[in-house]
């Protein structure tokens, strides 16, 4: 994500309505990210649907670490023979 620029980056809503088109293609191209406000406090964030992915994916990974670490914490864990052990008997060799 590019870093925010106050000047051009936060707009309220009457002029993000008014140059909705032109803002949509900025934010596509450039990877821009806008803040709406409405009633001067912040209303809304318009992402890039890459951005958009890009945050999703990094999400679901930290969420899958902490899950991990979790698990480890709590003893939900296999040491490898166990887990081979399991694997032969739940995928035996063909």
């Amino acid at each position: 994500m590019t870093n925010l620029q106050i000047s051009e980056d936060i707009l309220p809503l009457g002029q993000f309505k008014t140059h909705a088109s032109q803002l949509l293609k900025s934010i596509n191209s450039n990877n821009r990210t806008i803040v709406i406000t409405q009633n001067g406090k912040p209303a809304a964030v318009v992402l890039s649907p890459n951005e958009f992915d890009r945050l999703n994916t990094q999400a679901r990974f930290i969420s899958a670490v902490q899950q991990g670490l979790n698990d480890e914490q709590a003893g939900r864990v296999f040491d490898d023979d166990e887990l081979d052990a399991i694997l032969e008997h739940e995928l035996p060799m063909l």
